[in-house]
């Protein structure tokens, strides 16, 4: 973008050797929240921000975890959590190309998970496979020179699996197994603490942890050129969010919003 070039094109393999290595995870999955139940309309909301940075593999793993956003919203009063995260995660496999490797470390993984393995085994069965023998086409292990792509989307996504999986919607063992998982592994945690906090509600993460979330953020810790000096409050980001789902729902699902019982009414697709 310095040198001038313009997002999608930011992304073009062309242009950027990198259009595999760095996928939009903890940009674009909020995408799905701005679409609630509706993981197709998500993921065109959020196809220009995905391709700013990815193409192929590295996004279509973006993709998957704007539907698992999109897929948290869905009334499944009727089914555990660990239930519901095992559904959205099928639902989401669905739109990865069973010829693409996050298919094939979706597949790998909840073959491990079935089957009883540990999830130790899982992992070390995932990086056997993908970071030494690099099979099914994966090789940012070589091609990344810097850390044998320790923080690619590749094996960072599969990596997410483990502890999406292993986790069984449980919002301190996804977690906990994200972090000690290894790699990047800011991004699975993140991705999927976020996802399990918005499901279960703030009062309840406060529950689980046992202290008081804070109310502030200070993004200009890592960015920069945010109003008010980079302080913001999650209330406020939460307002927004909600003011930026009312325009979708009315513009883009032809839907309503009840004002009076606090709710919107989105059209059901069947």
């Amino acid at each position: 973008m310095q040198e001038g070039v313009i997002p999608p094109k930011t992304s073009d393999p062309e242009l950027n050797p990198h259009y595999e290595m760095i996928d939009a995870q903890l940009t674009t999955e909020l995408f799905g929240f701005f679409a609630p139940t509706r993981p197709d309309i998500a993921v065109k909301l959020a196809n220009l921000a995905v391709r700013t940075t990815a193409r192929e593999n590295a996004a279509w793993i973006a993709e998957f975890n704007i539907i698992m956003y999109a897929l948290a919203s869905k009334t499944t009063s009727h089914i555990t959590l660990k239930d519901k995260t095992m559904w959205m995660s099928k639902e989401a496999r669905k739109h990865l190309p069973n010829t693409s490797y996050p298919a094939k470390m979706y597949d790998f993984v909840l073959e491990h998970y079935t089957k009883g393995s540990s999830w130790e085994e899982a992992r070390d069965g995932l990086h056997e496979k993908y970071q030494i023998r690099q099979e099914d086409g994966y090789k940012w292990a070589t091609l990344d020179q810097s850390c044998n792509g320790c923080f690619a989307a590749g094996i960072n996504f599969g990596a997410s699996i483990v502890s999406l999986l292993y986790g069984e919607g449980d919002l301190k063992k996804t977690i906990q197994i994200g972090a000690l998982a290894g790699w990047d592994s800011d991004n699975p945690t993140a991705t999927w603490g976020g996802l399990l906090g918005f499901m279960i509600g703030k009062e309840q993460v406060e529950k689980i942890f046992d202290q008081k979330i804070a109310t502030k953020f200070n993004i200009h810790r890592t960015r920069k050129g945010f109003p008010n000096n980079g302080i913001d409050t999650f209330e406020n980001m939460a307002l927004k969010g909600i003011s930026i789902v009312d325009r979708v729902v009315v513009e883009k699902m032809n839907g309503s919003i009840d004002t009076e019982k606090n709710l919107w009414v989105i059209p059901n697709l069947n």
